[in-house]
């Protein structure tokens, strides 16, 4: 009977696993998909990135529902609970990065009406940075690699630095030109939710380094975002 339970269990395990991949695969899709959006401002391809964020919140759901059932299994031992905890909160993380990404995409039609401005070139790049953490961070929870989950942690900083960057840029593009007021700011906004899946993607690495050691990093988590201390004087934009 034992036995018959533990092999259960670890279908179950190994099932999350499966669900939490397919999961990532389409956020890192969606995201790429997004960002490609908004930068050819395409309306027609803007509709259906909601349709498949819902996707990634029903396969959040079905985790869900697997990690309660292996909970309420009678022969569960800690290191099952703390996968259970962990893919819990995984999935959580990548379906708000879903949610960010829906958000984003939904300036796409303002953009539209709006001038181009220069300095939207940095958003396709910060998207491809957090892409690429996605990527590295579900690698790492599939292969229980706390070093390369480490790694993804450390490289929020330069999403950060892109942010405020980008952030400084577009002010100061808004103090020039106030035809640059409407677009500059839906792009902060595609700025800053891309900065946000980026934060989620770290949590899911310190979830990934906690299933490993059973401990949350030591180090505190570094920060580069300095856009809520920026400030552009008139001298600045001349």
């Amino acid at each position: 009977m034992h036995a018959v339970q533990d092999q259960a269990v670890e279908a179950a395990l190994r099932e999350i696993d499966t669900l939490i991949a397919e999961m990532g695969g389409l956020a890192e899709a969606l995201l790429a998909d997004a960002i490609g959006v908004v930068a050819r401002r395409d309306l027609l391809q803007a509709a259906g990135i909601g349709r498949r964020a819902r996707q990634i919140a029903h396969l959040d759901q079905s985790i869900q529902q697997h990690t309660l059932r292996i909970a309420g299994s009678a022969d569960k031992i800690p290191t099952d609970l703390r996968s259970c905890i962990v893919a819990t909160k995984i999935s959580s993380q990548l379906e708000r990065i879903g949610g960010c990404t829906t958000s984003l995409v939904r300036r796409t039609e303002a953009l539209s009406r709006a001038p181009a401005v220069p300095a939207s070139y940095l958003i396709p790049r910060m998207g491809e940075l957090v892409q690429a953490m996605i990527q590295n961070v579900l690698d790492a929870y599939m292969a229980r690699d706390a070093d390369k989950a480490a790694d993804v942690r450390a490289r929020d900083v330069e999403v950060d630095r892109l942010h405020s960057s980008l952030f400084r840029e577009l002010l100061t593009y808004m103090m020039e030109d106030p035809r640059n007021i409407t677009p500059c700011t839906h792009l902060l906004f595609v700025a800053k939710n891309i900065e946000r899946i980026g934060d989620h993607v770290t949590n899911i690495a310190e979830s990934v380094y906690f299933l490993v050691h059973g401990a949350e990093p030591a180090e505190r988590r570094r920060k580069g975002d300095a856009s809520s201390l920026t400030v552009i004087t008139a001298g600045e934009s001349e």
